[in-house]
């Protein structure tokens, strides 16, 4: 079993300081207002960006499985925010878009990577157990290749 751990450090109000690791450069996270001064991402946007940056790396990873260089990729996260039945604000749903920086017809094995690259994104598999997650891929061209909610 591997532990993953970070440090939150309150500087004022919402905004907190967060480290990763001693080598790494400190992130200020932060609510927008009218809670926080928006000094930095939020709670939800740092969930974003690690579904994003895990995806990113599953798909480049089975790419490169294939020997295949699909760069640069591009991702783009979207979390729908809204009330859950008790009234409470909750992420409802995310939709995640990742781009190849290359047409897919210039590698080979795209499709055995896409239909699996999924399974191996740690954060992704972990937040759809509480909401739905679509993922879609294109390639520079922008052709559909991959669609899963």
């Amino acid at each position: 079993m591997t532990i993953a751990s970070v440090a939150l450090k309150q500087v004022a109000d919402f905004r907190f300081e967060i480290r990763f690791a001693d080598h790494l450069p400190v992130l200020t996270a932060d609510e927008p207002p009218p809670l926080g001064q928006g000094d930095g991402p939020s709670p939800t946007q740092l969930l974003c960006a690690a579904v994003g940056n895990c995806l990113s790396d599953s798909l480049l990873f089975a790419l490169r499985k294939f020997k295949q260089t699909p760069e640069p990729l591009e991702c783009d996260v979207e979390a729908e925010v809204g009330r859950n039945p008790e009234g409470r604000l909750r992420i409802l749903g995310m939709r995640v878009h990742l781009r190849l920086g290359v047409a897919a017809d210039t590698l080979t094995h795209v499709d055995r990577a896409l239909a699996q690259f999924e399974e191996f994104c740690t954060v992704t598999q972990s937040v759809r157990q509480a909401f739905p997650v679509r993922v879609t891929v294109t390639d520079a061209a922008g052709t559909l290749l991959h669609d899963r909610s």
